[in-house]
Formats: C-alpha cells, sequence, structure tokens
C-alpha cells in the first residue's frame, strides 16, 4: 500500500520502510528552530533536568532573535541574552542576531535552512510554514526541543491526511492568503485537527514559493499538525542556490490513502476577509466593504515577505493613507508591537484575529491579504484593490 508524502517523511525518519497513520515513531529530526522566546527553558531543560552539555548537531539547528526583540522591557531583554548565550556556548552555527535575521519561518527558507524530504521542528506553532519546501514541519514545545537538542530525536504520532486539490487558476487580486482563508472558512479551526494538510493540483503551478508559504503557515490555523505541497519547478527554482544541503524530495504514491479529499475551483474564490473573531468566520470582500478602520498592518509571518510588501506598495503608490487610519508596515527583518483600543476596528495581513490577539479584547480585527490592505488604509474602509488601483502590475502578480 501506498504512502503520503507526510508518511514516507516519517517512516524514513523512524527508519521504517512504512507507516500507517496512528502508528507512533521515534524519528530522526533533520533540522530543528528555537528563538528567543522557546530557547531560554528548552536550554534549562536540557542541561538541568536532562543533564546534556551539548546538542546533537550545532549545524542542524536555527535560533532566531525572533519574538521579543528589539526588546521592549527588562523580561524580554533577558530572554535575548540567554538566548544569545546559549547558542554561543553550544556553538550553534545558524543564530541570527538582532538586526541579522528577522521572523523565523522567514529567515529558515530564505537561507535555504529547511529541505524537501526532510523532518523538521521548530518551537513555534507556526513552523509548519516550511512544509512549502516539500518537508514534514510541525511546531513543539520548549520541552520537546530540549529532547531534539539532546538527542536529535523525537516521538511522532504519525497523522492522517487529508488532501486539497486545487483546480484552475486564482483571478485577479486574488492571493494565496485569500485561497487559505477559504478553505479553512469550509472546513473550521478544527477541521484538520492533527492532521496532515496535503496541497496539490494545477492551480499552485501559478503560484509562487512565497506565496505558498502562506499557504502552509496557517495549517496551524485549521488545526493541522503539519501542511505540505509538492516539489516541483517552483520548488526547485528557489533553492537553487540557496539550499545548504543536498535534498531528496518526496511524493505522495498514486495508491495513497487519505482520510477524506477536498476538491476546489479556485476560479471561483473570491477576494476575502477572515471576520472577527477567528480565522475561520470567512466572508466574500463584498460583504463587509465599507466598514471603517482606525488600523491597519501589514506585516507578520504570514504576509510580510517581499511580495507581499511589493504588492502592498503598487497600491499605496501615489497616495495618502486616509486621516484617522493608523497604517503599520513590517518587513520580516522587523517584529513591531501592535495594539488597539477597545472598539477599535483593525484590518491586518496576520494569521489569527481571536479576541486580544492584537491588543484590547474587544478590538475588531479583520484579516485580508496585502493588497486588500493597502487599499483600506487609502480609503479608511475596507475596499477592493481595484478601487484604488485599476489593475494590478504584472511585475507583482
Amino acid at each position: 500500500m501506498g504512502m503520503t508524502m507526510t508518511e514516507k517523511i516519517l517512516a524514513r525518519g523512524a527508519g521504517r520502510d512504512s507507516v500507517r497513520p496512528g502508528d507512533l515513531v521515534l524519528a530522526k529530526v533533520d533540522f530543528a528552530m528555537g528563538h528567543d522566546l522557546t530557547i531560554p527553558p528548552a536550554g534549562k531543560i536540557m542541561r538541568e533536568q536532562m543533564g546534556a552539555e551539548k546538542i546533537w548537531d550545532p549545524d542542524r539547528v536555527a535560533v532566531t532573535q525572533d519574538h521579543f526583540q528589539p526588546a521592549k522591557d527588562a523580561a524580554s531583554a533577558t530572554l535575548g541574552r540567554l538566548t544569545r548565550e546559549f547558542s554561543h556556548q553550544m556553538g550553534i552555527k545558524w543564530y541570527f542576531e538582532v538586526g541579522q535575521g528577522g521572523i523565523c519561518h522567514t529567515v529558515l527558507p530564505e537561507h535555504g535552512l529547511v529541505l524537501p524530504g526532510e523532518l523538521v521542528v521548530g518551537a513555534d506553532s507556526h513552523s509548519c510554514t516550511y512544509g512549502a519546501l516539500n518537508n514534514f514541519a510541525t511546531g513543539i514545545g520548549s520541552t520537546d526541543l530540549a529532547c531534539v537538542l539532546a538527542l536529535g530525536e523525537l516521538w511522532f504520532r504519525v497523522p492522517e491526511t487529508l488532501k486539497f486539490v486545487y483546480h484552475n487558476r486564482l483571478k485577479e487580486w486574488v492571493e494565496a492568503k485569500d485561497l487559505i482563508l477559504y478553505v479553512i472558512g469550509q472546513i473550521g479551526v478544527d477541521g484538520a485537527r492533527s492532521k496532515a494538510m496535503e496541497h496539490v493540483g494545477e492551480a499552485l503551478k501559478h503560484i509562487d514559493m512565497e506565496a505558498r508559504l502562506t499557504i502552509t503557515n496557517m495549517a496551524i490555523e485549521a488545526g493541522a499538525k503539519n501542511g505540505i505541497l509538492e516539489f516541483d519547478e517552483v520548488t526547485k527554482e528557489y533553492l537553487d542556490g540557496r539550499a545548504k544541503r543536498p535534498y531528496t524530495p518526496v511524493s505522495s504514491d498514486p495508491d495513497a490513502e487519505y482520510e477524506k479529499v477536498f476538491e476546489f475551483d479556485v476560479e471561483k474564490v473570491e477576494l476575502g476577509v477572515a471576520k472577527p473573531m477567528s480565522p475561520d468566520n470567512y466572508a466574500p470582500l463584498s460583504e463587509v466593504a465599507g466598514t471603517r478602520l482606525d488600523q491597519v498592518f501589514i506585516g507578520s509571518c504570514t504576509n510580510s515577505r517581499i511580495t507581499d510588501l511589493r504588492r502592498a506598495a503598487a497600491v499605496l503608490e501615489g497616495h495618502k493613507v486616509a486621516d484617522g487610519v493608523r497604517l503599520i508596515i513590517t518587513p520580516s527583518s522587523h517584529q513591531v508591537a501592535i495594539q488597539a483600543g477597545e472598539g477599535e476596528v483593525c484590518l491586518s495581513t496576520t494569521n489569527r484575529n481571536f479576541p486580544g490577539r492584537m491588543g484590547h479584547p474587544k478590538a475588531m480585527v479583520y484579516l485580508s491579504n496585502p493588497a486588500v490592505a493597502a487599499a483600506s488604509a487609502v480609503t479608511g474602509v475596507i475596499t477592493h484593490p481595484s478601487e484604488v488601483l485599476k489593475h494590478l502590475p504584472a511585475n507583482v502578480a
């Protein structure tokens, strides 16, 4: 019986010929990641509770000064110092200091550190992002990270796989963010709970790697263990000259078994948003157009890569932000603390809009793609980008 991409990677890591959903396996990890929020507790557990003084492979670990950098207070500065000291003491090759790296989920792909066919873990829930590069990538806690740092292996339950097949091609202005918001709107925030989301289909061939990373980034918003895409020419071109190690892509067997298969005609997917207070509260843009805004945020590990900023810039060029609206843009190399007051309305390109996620628990946060966010900042209300810029420039498609 055939295996899915996820099953093949876990089988290889466990040294087994095959695995099936529900199997418990002890698998070797190919690459691990931690940041300033998770490395300090992981390092303490590794040393004080496990008695380990060295990590299993300093070349196979990346550490980023990420979540609280630049430090906002003394506690954040202490986390940064502990992260820095641990990384230097362990001889971690891929340590990214403040101002040298940025958001971990952008930094690792950009540096060619997470590769096809590999088993990747990161002490951050959005580590599932890396699966766009045809690997099994999942988030773990600091205790599990301590085990990986010391031993280079971890227990996994082989997840059931849900297959998402995308036909045709996205319409003008509709982006990967709209597609994944639509999908999560269809299955719910627990629709893929602890399962693998395998994304395939002709539509993905027209989506660049940075957009693909947006799709897998939000696997966790559907409750998934991981998200994964097939290896193709887009993947190869992205990794050429970038990959730090040889790699072996995986593909699902024709007779692989799936718990369920979902099929979407992406040409029918509308430009959309996730309304408050959940990522699965999807609505077409037309339903919320005209909603007054106090703040627009373009950034986060979901939509702050260069292609995202170029799309937003194309809409913003020649315009001014509307009176009374705060527009905050953060590229992937920076983290900015965002706070919104009670009753304020924010449009954001982030991945979550749960109560309190961006400031006051009663703030109303909508999620959208960067072009919608940029257009809305210009008008002060939720707006279709075509109202500001009639056609998407060819060089940012």
